[in-house]
């Protein structure tokens, strides 16, 4: 009786390390790409997107600018370029935000839909090792871009104004926008599928700062012109628990400014580039948000792009702290990317 009890403990205890050890955690990556009018605004640009998914091979891919040109769908044409690579991925039928998987897709829906181009929001729902995942993507409102306000541009026309007066001011013409209007919508289908217990991640061009980056240490920086702002989307979804994977491991705003855009793009002319040529407007709009849950971690966060930045219709190099995937070839758009790695455990099944 007593081999018996031994031999029964031994099992469980196998069990046990067969559910915790090593084996049973898996990595997934998101990269987050403005594309830039799926890459046609750049010659070369269509092949170079399809070349850097080639080479990064990553799980999710969180698009902003997808247009469906002549009739065709964006997404399904990167899956067959892709598929000539020999790499196999799963997408939908989607308008100015896309998703590409290369888990097969069970779910997908419209959270905001595309109206007269005040964004989109969109969610695919797959699933890695049985554990359940939704990812979205967003590409939001980019009218009352009240960043530009700051720096004496109208965020709408982008004509030179007065600089506002006031933070209230501010916000004011920021949340004339659709952005928070689809951010809640983002954050109340999130809450259902956290609920149910599934992994939740959002890749997404924002067209909004920070209300991390624009603090006491950068009021005097980048012509933030003296302001601290609590920017309103990453402030509603802060307040929602979620993070922003690329400050979660670069907190210093400072040392690692993680700007995105706008980008330098050697192709392209310097007055392509820039919407405010008297001012810096180098800024981190294109985000990766997680849902913290039990057996998620983040392992790595990188821009991606080049590490060129248009500030005062200058092309300047960027000499700060933050880590660079740079591309190997054409850079297809006026934004960088953002790419998360995360660990996951798998249930044990």
């Amino acid at each position: 009786m007593g081999k018996l009890r031994i031999a029964v403990l031994v099992c469980l205890c196998c069990m046990a390390y067969s559910c915790t050890g090593k084996g049973k955690s898996v990595e997934f990556t998101v990269l987050q790409w403005n594309i830039w009018q799926e890459g046609t605004m750049v010659p070369g640009g269509y092949d170079a997107i399809v070349d850097e998914i080639a080479r990064l091979q990553p799980d999710f891919v969180t698009f902003s600018e997808v247009r469906n040109y002549d009739g065709t769908r964006f997404c399904d044409r990167i899956i067959r370029s892709l598929g000539e690579r020999g790499l196999v991925y799963y997408s939908f039928y989607s308008y100015d935000s896309g998703l590409l998987s290369r888990h097969p897709i069970t779910d997908s829906t419209t959270v905001f839909p595309e109206n007269g181009d005040h964004g989109s929001i969109y969610k695919m729902v797959s699933s890695i090792g049985g554990r359940r995942i939704a990812v979205y993507t967003a590409h939001l409102d980019y009218l009352n871009y009240a960043y530009y306000n700051v720096r004496g541009y109208d965020g709408s026309t982008w004509e030179e104004i007065p600089v506002p007066s006031s933070v209230a001011e501010i916000l004011s013409v920021n949340d004339a926008s659709q952005r928070d209007d689809a951010i809640r919508c983002f954050i109340a289908d999130a809450q259902q599928e956290i609920d149910e217990g599934a992994v939740v991640v959002l890749g997404g061009d924002f067209n909004e700062p920070s209300h991390l980056d624009w603090i006491r240490e950068t009021k005097d920086m980048y012509d933030h012109n003296g302001f601290i702002v609590p920017w309103t989307v990453t402030l509603m979804l802060d307040n929602a628990g979620f993070t922003d994977a690329y400050r979660e491991m670069n907190p210093s705003v400072t040392d690692c400014p993680g700007f995105t855009f706008p980008a330098d793009n050697p192709l392209v002319p310097v007055e392509r580039l820039t919407w405010t040529p008297k001012a810096d407007e180098r800024e981190r709009i294109d985000y990766v948000f997680y849902y913290p849950c039990k057996g998620l971690d983040l392992t790595d966060v990188a821009v991606f792009g080049p590490k060129g930045s248009i500030c005062k219709s200058q092309r300047v190099t960027e000499v700060s702290d933050d880590r660079f995937i740079e591309p190997l070839g054409v850079w297809p758009s006026d934004h960088k990317g953002v790419v998360a790695r995360f660990s996951m455990s798998l249930p044990c099944l």
